[in-house]
């Protein structure tokens, strides 16, 4: 066999050795691919628990302010109206009706005539002392007439009238001059007592209740048995409201206090007024003091007996540092602040009065601190924190 024409060379050996250098290139690619993106991986990882940890670390918090209010503390108290004046209307003299000129709800003016008595023997008591009147007028004139005449004589022509004739003439002047002012007196007595059989309304106001009807037969109200009045007069334009005031507030009860008063029976009605005067006793058995206001009632919408509710304004205090209560425990006496570094302290704090949503702070705390609210046992004390300004949940 000719092997001539073989080709000497063997070229095709030589491609198994090119593809193994190729896959262990790719391999090797591969690998480092692999180790980069474990390395990618692990940094990741490693920087997002970091800053979860940080995160964990630096908590948000709910804080406030610390700031300035006029702070005071609000007493609710039931009372009830009363006409600011009330009076039954007796007679001065004992007499029949005549007329009787008003009724129940009627509104009055002062000086109004409300009803009229008919006595017809002091009429006849008036006329007899009027005749007396004109008697001793009469015999004054005589006397006094007399007497003058006499002296004119004695100035002219003296000694020619006898002493004791002069003297008598005096004494007669003298005399019927006090029994002309003497009657007139009874003229005058029994004319006032006329007078009294009208009965007239001394204020203004509403005739609340009427007792009387024409022909009824009314006694003297100066009699000391039981007397019946003709009518009730309430002055309902401005009405009075009595409340106790416990002795722990008394101090602060001041006159032209404004208070308010809410009228249930009204639609809870709101009416505002003054302290308009006070007892400045302690009663001993109920350990109050009695504060009584004025409510203006011009419309005559509120009616005395009305129940209402007073809230008094008691022990405020003006441009006070306040905190929510939400900030203090129950029982607590100092806060948690976070400072400048954002970092929690916590300060004792002496406190003033309490509302229903703030406390005075007398001591421990300055005017824009930052004070936590909620539960004081998610952080501790000198940890780092986010502070975040918020409104506290109480209001009044």
């Amino acid at each position: 066999m000719n092997n001539t024409n073989m080709p000497t060379g063997r070229p095709w050996t030589s491609h198994p050795l090119t593809s193994r250098k190729r896959l262990g290139w790719s391999v090797s690619l591969l690998l480092g691919a692999i180790v980069a993106g474990l390395v990618v991986a692990w940094s990741w990882h490693r920087t997002a628990h970091a800053q979860t940890d940080a995160a964990a670390t630096t908590s948000s918090v709910a804080v406030v302010k610390v700031d300035r209010e006029d702070l005071f503390k609000e007493l609710t108290i039931p009372a009830e109206f009363r006409p600011y004046n009330e009076v039954d209307l007796h007679a001065k003299v004992s007499g029949y009706v005549q007329r009787m000129n008003v009724d129940i709800g009627d509104k009055v003016q002062a000086g109004q005539l409300l009803a009229v008595l008919e006595i017809p023997e002091l009429h006849d008591e008036l006329d007899h002392a009027s005749a007396a009147e004109q008697r001793a007028a009469a015999d004054y004139k005589d006397a006094h007439l007399a007497y003058t005449r006499l002296l004119e004589v004695n100035k002219a022509h003296p000694n020619l009238i006898a002493q004791q004739d002069l003297d008598t003439a005096e004494a007669r002047d003298a005399t019927a001059q006090g029994a002309l002012a003497g009657a007139r007196s009874d003229v005058q007595k029994f004319r006032t007592l006329v007078s009294y059989t009208q009965i007239t309304a001394p204020f203004g106001g509403v005739i609340t209740k009427r007792y009387a009807d024409p022909g009824a037969l009314i006694q003297a109200g100066t009699a000391s048995q039981q007397t019946m009045p003709l009518v009730r007069l309430s002055d309902n334009n401005l009405l009075r409201l009595d409340f106790p005031v416990s002795v722990d507030y008394v101090s602060g009860i001041q006159r032209n206090a404004a208070v308010s008063v809410k009228v249930d029976s009204l639609g809870n009605r709101t009416f505002e007024g003054k302290v308009a005067r006070f007892s400045n006793q302690i009663d001993d058995s109920t350990r109050t003091m009695i504060v009584e206001m004025e409510v203006p009632n011009p419309t005559l919408e509120l009616v005395p007996g009305m129940y209402a509710n007073v809230t008094l304004k008691v022990d405020q205090r003006s441009n006070a540092l306040a905190i929510p209560v939400e900030a203090i425990p129950p029982g607590g006496k100092s806060v948690l602040v976070v400072n400048a570094a954002h970092q929690v302290e916590e300060r004792p704090v002496k406190l003033g009065i309490e509302t229903p949503s703030k406390y005075e702070v007398l001591s421990g705390l300055a005017e824009g601190d930052l004070v936590m609210l909620g539960n004081p046992a998610q952080v501790t004390v000198g940890q780092k924190v986010d502070p975040r300004i918020t409104a506290p949940l109480a209001r009044e």
